[in-house]
């Protein structure tokens, strides 16, 4: 995240000695990016964060593919997923390549038995229903319907939940994800124009730093490996850090849309971006305003990506037929836009309501057995008169 942040407490001068009151010194980690080169934070922990004692087993979570290279155009009914009490069971890759995993979970119970590290991929994951706490060794951040989290590669966390009825669309990025470059001056600051700023992120409060030894759980996802890891003391007795890599979170309901005299093409919804794949975020707004203007999108053509919209809420004009937690891919190599009448049914329309995340990939998307079990089977065919 390229802001500064700072919680509890450290020392002023880097790498020297930090006492503890109680005698010894705390123990300096740089959680960092790019070997020494990108964005990192300085964690100052009670204990050693090295002390492995046990590595129990390791099993492939690697997706299970279904279709290597595909052209049919697809909606998956996301609802259909299971409730899994589990976190890490409930957690299904539905479309994949090797810069991103996008899925559906639907939890039951919070994480309480085990710390999670995804050591590959920095995670965002979606809020679509719930409510609760990311608690991470580097502070927390209460959640609600309607937010992204965004967890950086190597974090150690748990999500708690206050409900059990939770739904959530994620993806695992292989790159890091940011703020568009686009939004921002030279020094990082968002810009006058930027659909949101600094003011909308929640960032890690409630530092929770607990000295406790014994054996502690760490789930760590490697290479399509998850390995469980025993560790000899907990892995939240971090007392303070600072920096720039850090767990944060963005509320969709947050972004300001960009609007116009005539319909506005999709970069104008981006949220988010990595060098493989942009996330956009598509909420209420008032429609084009030139009073000639036709404000369903109009036909294009995916040439060199695959587009993925997770349906949130809310009227969903370009489409027919489509609710909650569905899941359309459109992929490259063939033209789609609005359904059948939807195009003439949106001249005159002022305001949409509909709430969306879509997910652009610059590669093609292959499909898990998991997301053909949930498909319609006939979307491809919904254009034809």
């Amino acid at each position: 995240m390229p802001i500064y942040h700072k919680v509890g407490k450290f020392p002023q001068k880097r790498h020297t000695q930090f006492e503890k009151p109680s005698g010894g010194i705390y123990y300096e980690q740089l959680f960092g990016t790019e070997g020494f080169n990108g964005f990192s934070s300085l964690l100052y922990q009670v204990h050693r964060p090295t002390q492995i004692k046990e590595i129990l087993r390791s099993e492939s979570v690697a997706p299970n593919i279904a279709i290597d290279k595909n052209i049919k155009p697809l909606l998956l009914e996301g609802f259909k997923v299971d409730p899994t009490d589990d976190f890490l069971e409930s957690r299904k890759y539905m479309l994949v390549n090797s810069d991103v995993y996008i899925g559906l979970a639907a939890p039951k119970k919070s994480q309480t038995s085990y710390f999670y590290k995804n050591a590959d991929a920095d995670e965002m994951i979606f809020i679509h229903r719930g409510k609760g706490v990311l608690k991470t060794f580097m502070g927390n951040i209460p959640f609600e319907y309607g937010d992204y989290l965004v967890i950086p590669r190597g974090m150690i966390y748990q999500i708690h939940f206050e409900t059990e009825d939770n739904r959530l669309f994620f993806l695992e990025s292989f790159s890091p994800i940011y703020t568009p470059k686009r939004y921002k001056n030279q020094s990082g600051q968002h810009l006058e124009h930027s659909p949101f700023c600094e003011r909308d992120f929640k960032l890690p409060t409630d530092l929770e730093t607990y000295d406790e030894k014994g054996d502690f759980l760490i789930k760590v996802k490697k290479e399509d490996m998850m390995h469980d890891i025993v560790y000899a003391t907990h892995p939240f007795d971090v007392v303070g850090w600072d920096g720039y890599n850090f767990p944060w979170a963005f509320s969709i309901h947050n972004f300001e849309p960009i609007t116009g005299r005539v319909h506005q093409p999709p970069p104008v919804h981006q949220t988010f971006e990595t060098n493989s794949f942009v996330v956009c975020s598509f909420c209420p707004r008032l429609y084009d305003y030139h009073p000639k203007s036709i404000p369903a999108p109009y036909n294009h053509s995916n040439i060199d990506s695959d587009e993925v919209l997770y349906y949130v809420d809310g009227d969903f004009m370009s489409r027919n037929n489509i609710e909650q937690g569905h899941i359309t891919l459109h992929p490259k190599g063939i033209p789609h836009g609005p359904a059948p009448g939807a195009y003439e049914r949106s001249i005159g329309q002022t305001k949409t309501e509909e709430l969306a995340v879509m997910v652009d990939t610059f590669r093609p998307l292959k499909v898990t057995k998991e997301a053909m079990g949930i498909d319609d089977g006939k979307y491809y065919k919904s254009w034809v008169e």
